[in-house]
């Protein structure tokens, strides 16, 4: 199963790769065990595609959808600090400690992991609404069944609905 995902990670990297510059940023490398780290702080395990591709492009984005890095230069910004901001007391919407918000929809609501201690290699993704009142967290809509899933859906097939590699639109 870990050859296969790194597999489908790979062709997500040479699908990202062909986007003009003028649609696609695409991070630097992580060299360090900064996500390594970042589990243990949320004591969660991370997926393998997500640190996969993590660790190969510390944040990115691709016509507006942004997926966030993790570094102490990012700011508010940074995965760390979002995860922090979101499960505060602070905030209303008691967002479920598993959830790992990882790309904001600009609304104040986040495509987020479902995390779990035995997620070595893949874990769902949902979209947590904000200013929703979850009565249970089976209502939570859980949108694609991976990281890469997600990255090839939101990412990749919305843009190509619009423009093409070369950034023109279509």
């Amino acid at each position: 199963m870990m050859i296969e995902i790194i597999n489908k990670c790979d062709w997500i990297i040479d699908e990202l790769n062909k986007f003009s510059q003028d649609l696609i940023y695409l991070g630097p490398i992580i060299s360090d065990e900064r996500l390594e780290a970042f589990e243990n702080q949320i004591e969660l395990t991370l997926p393998l595609d997500f640190k996969y591709l993590l660790k190969r492009y510390n944040g990115f984005s691709l016509d507006g959808t942004e997926v966030y890095g993790l570094d102490t230069k990012l700011k508010g910004s940074s995965l760390d600090s979002v995860y922090i901001s979101e499960h505060s007391s602070l905030m209303a919407t008691n967002m479920p400690l598993n959830l790992l918000p990882f790309s904001p929809d600009g609304f104040g609501n986040h495509y987020c992991l479902i995390l779990s201690q035995d997620n070595k290699y893949i874990c769902p993704v949902a979209f947590w609404q904000h200013d929703f009142n979850y009565k249970s967290y089976d209502d939570i809509e859980i949108c694609n069944d991976s990281f890469i899933d997600w990255i090839k859906e939101v990412m990749i097939v919305w843009t190509l609905g619009e423009y093409n590699y070369d950034g023109t639109k279509k």
